[in-house]
């Protein structure tokens, strides 16, 4: 198992960055491919972006490639998600999402195994 713990989130105004992290424990993070959703009030959990097991591949859902990057320090045990250039729209609770396997991209949400609690960015117009 692996406990994941989010934090970064916070408000900000448009055009702003925000660099959220998620912490894991409990288990070898190397083996554990990632992502990050987002929910936003009265919507649905959607994908924003995912990392592979080595760091070396990563997908972006289209609103954000160009703005957002994720990365990760195994070493450090930690997932990052670095939001640029934010929108109105990317407010929403954050979520990071931990998959043990193979080493791929993983886009989808019901395929990941252990979730955190989550971290609320909120982007003011």
């Amino acid at each position: 198992q692996v406990q994941l713990v989010e934090s970064g989130g916070g408000l900000v105004q448009t055009g702003g960055s925000l660099r959220l992290s998620c912490a894991a424990s409990g288990s070898t993070f190397s083996r554990y491919a990632m992502g990050w959703f987002r929910q936003a009030p009265g919507k649905e959990r959607e994908f924003v972006a995912a990392i592979n097991r080595s760091g070396d591949n990563t997908r972006y859902r289209d609103s954000v490639k160009g703005r957002f990057t994720i990365s990760r320090d195994n070493a450090k045990n930690t997932v990052y998600l670095q939001m640029n250039s934010l929108k109105p729209e990317d407010t929403a609770v954050y979520y990071c999402a931990a998959v043990y396997g193979s080493d791929y991209v993983e886009v989808r949400g019901g395929m990941y195994e252990y979730w955190g609690q989550g971290t609320q960015v909120t982007v003011s117009s």
